[in-house]
């Protein structure tokens, strides 16, 4: 082989690195962001819970005071 075919092999492979690092770091971001939406997806959860709890009560203590008036 001759110093421009090497030069140019090594030219590819160095831009090839530099594509898959490229990847890497792209699909780290994506990976940590779906894991930012997973929590919030679980935040989000468990404040509508809360919140479904809290009108429930809140319904109960409206039917005890209709209750309390029809009597």
């Amino acid at each position: 082989m001759t110093a421009d075919r090497i030069a140019a092999a090594l030219a590819r492979i160095e831009a090839a690195i530099a594509r898959i690092d490229a990847v890497r770091d792209s699909a780290a971001g994506a990976e940590a962001k779906a894991a930012s939406g997973s929590a919030r997806v679980v935040e989000l959860v468990n404040v509508h819970e809360k919140l479904r709890e809290q009108v429930a009560e809140s319904l109960r203590e409206l039917d005890d005071l209709l209750a309390k008036l029809e009597d």
